[in-house]
């Protein structure tokens, strides 16, 4: 089974999914897996799409998460190394597939990590993630109250998984994300506005 496109894949989350933070959620997952994806000599296309739909389910069937996005990814006829990897990114959480390949892991790693970057971004006074430090995330990390449904403890295994330092697998997050600022709200352009962060899910 061929890799469907980004355009197929992004009109997909879009069918599943109304909620915009949940669409930035995806998208900033995508520009992270893409810039993890070239760093490693992988696929960034394959990559990116797989973070693209990771969450496919998770608006409209948030109890059957992330089982529920991988009935619907093998009937619209994704490869199975895809379907592998959605279900893979909740293990130990709400699913008991543990991720094997590299993608997987850095999928796994992310998730969650993107979400925190995203709020540690939107309580800057620029709101710009160009401004945004490893150092800076760190102290946001520390705070178990800040963003607390950015599960740490998931965070540090992928890191491990991953075979990396939690501040270097921080730094790549933001350098990936930082590829989608404008996409994703966190270029400076909400500064003055509210906004809260858009805080993953498993």
């Amino acid at each position: 089974m061929s890799m469907p496109t980004r355009e197929e894949a992004l009109a997909l989350v879009r069918e599943w999914n109304a909620n915009e933070s949940l669409i930035k959620h995806a998208l900033a997952v995508e520009a992270t897996m893409r810039a993890m994806a070239r760093a490693r000599g992988e696929d960034p296309e394959f990559w990116g799409a797989v973070g693209l739909v990771h969450d496919l389910d998770y608006e409209r069937f948030p109890e059957c998460h992330p089982h529920e996005g991988a009935r619907i990814l093998r009937e619209r006829g994704w490869p199975e190394e895809a379907v592998h990897a959605v279900l893979a990114h909740a293990w130990g959480i709400v699913s008991d597939v543990e991720p094997t390949h590299p993608m997987e892991k850095a999928l796994f790693a992310i998730d969650e990590l993107t979400g925190l970057v995203t709020a540690a971004v939107l309580v800057r006074p620029s709101k710009n993630l160009a401004d945004l430090s490893v150092s800076s995330l760190k102290k946001k990390w520390k705070d178990k109250g800040f963003a607390a449904g950015a599960n740490r403890e998931v965070i540090a295994r992928g890191a491990e998984m991953l075979g990396m330092s939690l501040d270097d697998l921080m730094a790549e997050v933001i350098a990936g994300m930082t590829e989608a600022a404008a996409t994703l709200g966190l270029d400076g352009s909400m500064s003055g506005q509210g906004g809260n962060g858009g805080a993953s899910n498993a």
